[in-house]
């Protein structure tokens, strides 16, 4: 099964846009070196020393390496987009500190190595193993595709080669998978970058055989919640933690694309219309329950602190379905994509770039008490810190989720403004500009800067119920081919009003409220924009919604006015027949992926409705 489309290499789409850009900005700036330090003051990097011992504190942890090659996947990003000597001599340092710890055999981890120098490969449902080295893995290809550095690339190649002596179904290795998948999606990366096939079909044997009776993890380690208590091949349903879920579906994707496994890529999408159709949050979170995790049932999506929706698993899902558009060449996948980019995983950094959410409700209250409730505000760190770690990684490669080509056509999956250079097969490049105010405004013109025929496309959204395109006037049908001359413009015109979303009737934590909504943006009322607790608004069902420009968020911030009710009730008895009080009141919403960043506050996408 060859791709049908390609995304675009991410150095090549520099963002230019109110939304994205200034993110991008921040992450180089802030983000990054905030990571770093991190990995140095907790004793991540230093891990890589080998020199702890029994008694000394930092203790290496089985999922430490993954940091600290998530954090360098970024460095290599950030060099890539913006060359930076000093940076750069901190990377190959890094770099050198990783390659040392690499054991004879190939091996390289560094808490088994110091910690438990016995246990290697004895417990893979939950010691991290692979899921580390796919991170390493990961690191490296980065490294080598950004900055043509081949150092760490030809060590985890070492490593990888190590790791396929030991796994495998063939005489004299041992059967095995890893508890958290990562590894699968990684081996085809390591697979691209080296056109070694020994990777791919590694990866085919970490998928293939997964959940293939006899089943290798024990029922204490709830194999279930690692989608590990069948094949891949027999799952219907998007079940168990969601991090490793996604992580598994992209692995299952790239697998099938590169082996032209079509059984693989069907199952896959069927996992896919599982989350999107039937477990996937208005934002584009997953993960029902904080409890594994995890998925739960058809319809059952809480929005309060019992819910996950983790940062991971939000960016996890826009690189699965970045990856099933590219297979299928189906522009509805682009919906999560887009929905998910714009609004669950952004939600997660603050615009100061060093504070982050872990989970991602989308109802906060002070009656919202349970074990996670700390979560509720973003933290400078956390001990599990997968989150801020894969921001590092995740934000500088924001451009190529913007445009993706097949042949001589180019496909704008997303029209935020900004430059781009797009290779074509055939050896040729093309120069285009995209200007506007995407996703506050829906005028788009597309500027081509070098010439020469080819086919131009540009995604209609979903939601999106009016879409005009123009060319020289007149209207035109896209995709258009055409021998372009430079300064050629398209005009894309996206209808983008306020609209009123309402949840399936199964979906019971939403009965009785709206969610209002405006493009690709999910907005959500904070109570510091109130004079009353947000739980009392009601929000009337012809509601006359006015836009306005935030004058307190970044420049160009568009939220959303109106005049709603105010419901409450007299006294303090803890129930009563006497009927609400109802007097009229002004509510402000803003952009979900900017809440938080004023201050403390509680906050509700879902408003009941009155």
């Amino acid at each position: 099964m060859q791709e049908v489309y390609r995304s675009a290499f991410f150095n090549s789409v520099k963002p230019a846009d109110p939304f994205f850009a200034p993110r991008i900005k921040k992450c180089l700036e802030v983000t990054i070196p905030t990571a770093m330090r991190q990995c140095v003051d907790t004793g991540r990097i230093d891990a890589f020393k080998l020199n702890w011992k029994p008694g000394m504190p930092n203790q290496p942890h089985v999922f430490w390496d993954s940091d600290v090659a998530k954090v360098m996947e970024g460095m290599a990003y950030s060099l890539a987009l913006k060359p930076d000597a000093g940076l750069e001599r901190v990377y190959d340092e890094w770099v050198d500190l990783v390659v040392s710890a690499q054991q004879p055999d190939g091996y390289l981890n560094t808490h088994f190595t110091t910690v438990e120098p016995d246990g290697r490969w004895k417990c893979l449902a939950m010691q991290h193993e692979l899921y580390c080295a796919g991170h390493l893995i990961e690191a490296a290809v980065a490294g080598y595709e950004a900055l043509g550095k081949r150092k760490l690339l030809d060590c985890l190649c070492r490593y990888a080669d190590y790791i396929d002596s030991v796994f495998g179904l063939e005489p004299g290795k041992r059967r095995g998978w890893p508890g958290h998948e990562e590894i699968e999606l990684a081996l085809v990366r390591l697979y691209g970058a080296t056109g070694c096939e020994r990777y791919l079909k590694l990866a085919a044997y970490f998928i293939n055989d997964r959940g293939v009776a006899p089943r290798l993890f024990e029922n204490k380690f709830d194999p279930g919640n690692k989608q590990a208590d069948r094949p891949v091949r027999e799952q219907t349903d998007a079940y168990g933690h969601a991090v490793r879920a996604v992580y598994l579906y992209t692995g299952m994707a790239d697998v099938a694309r590169e082996t032209g496994d079509g059984e693989l890529m069907k199952a896959c999408l069927r996992l896919f219309d599982s989350i999107r159709f039937r477990r996937m949050y208005i934002t584009g979170g997953i993960g029902s329950t904080f409890m594994g995790e995890a998925f739960t049932e058809d319809y059952e999506l809480p929005n309060g602190v019992s819910m996950y929706a983790e940062s991971c698993a939000a960016m996890g899902l826009v690189q699965l379905a970045d990856r099933l558009f590219n297979a299928t060449g189906d522009a509805a996948i682009l919906d999560v994509l887009e929905r998910t980019l714009y609004n669950g995983a952004l939600s997660g950094i603050s615009l100061s770039g060093d504070r982050f959410f872990y989970s991602n409700f989308l109802e906060v209250d002070d009656n919202h008490h349970c074990f996670n409730a700390g979560y509720r505000t973003r933290q400078p760190w956390f001990a599990c810190s997968c989150c801020p770690t894969s921001y590092a990684r995740f934000l500088p490669q924001i451009g190529r989720f913007l445009w993706s080509v097949r042949g001589d056509e180019i496909f704008l999956k997303i029209p935020a403004a900004g430059h781009a250079e797009l290779n074509f097969d055939d050896g040729r490049s093309v120069s285009l500009r995209v200007e506007g105010g995407y996703p506050y405004d829906g005028q788009v013109r597309i500027v081509v800067e070098t010439g020469g025929e080819f086919t131009l496309n540009c995604r209609r959204p979903g939601w999106c119920h009016g879409f005009k395109a123009s060319f020289e006037g007149r209207a035109v049908a896209l995709p258009l081919r055409r021998n372009w001359q430079a300064g050629d413009t398209v005009t894309v015109n996206i209808d983008m009003p306020v609209e009123i979303m309402h949840g399936n009737p199964r979906i019971t934590a939403d009965l009785g409220r709206a969610a209002l909504t405006r493009g690709p943006l999910v907005y959500a009322v904070e109570e510091r924009d109130l004079a009353f607790p947000v739980r009392e608004l009601r929000l009337p069902s012809g509601a006359g919604i006015q836009l306005a420009e935030a004058s307190d968020l970044p420049p160009g911030t568009v939220v959303l006015e109106g005049e709603a009710v105010r419901e409450s009730f007299a006294g303090d008895a803890l129930y009563t027949a006497a009927a609400p009080l109802r007097t009229g009141a002004h509510f402000r919403a803003v952009p979900y992926a900017l809440w938080q960043n004023r201050g403390d506050t509680n906050m509700a996408v879902w408003l009941p409705t009155v």
